[in-house]
């Protein structure tokens, strides 16, 4: 594991095609009409996030699927990545961390 690959929490991981939620690592299908497919089907149940076993937390998994393989979800996930640490940043050295 590279030094910059311990400090990432979440995202795709562009050499082994794997999803990262904090500790987890998921590998994406080899295929992108399947990858497109499960995240369209995870945003679609998301949607429905109120009912039992459903929840919302499915749309940005979903989005983050998606961002493997459409540029303008992955464009929007880059923006949201760099507004989310430049955020952080401020906190932090407002807080006095």
């Amino acid at each position: 594991m590279a030094n910059g690959d311990k400090n990432r929490r979440f995202g795709i991981d562009p050499k082994t095609r794997q999803i990262i939620l904090g500790k987890w690592r998921v590998p994406l299908p080899e295929s992108p009409a399947v990858r497109i497919g499960i995240g369209l089907l995870l945003v679609a149940a998301g949607t429905l996030g109120f009912l039992p076993v459903l929840g919302f937390w499915m749309i940005p998994l979903g989005l983050l699927v998606l961002s493997h393989d459409i540029p303008a979800v992955r464009r929007a996930r880059r923006r949201l990545a760099v507004w989310w640490a430049r955020w952080r940043g401020n906190a932090e050295k407002s807080s006095g961390k």
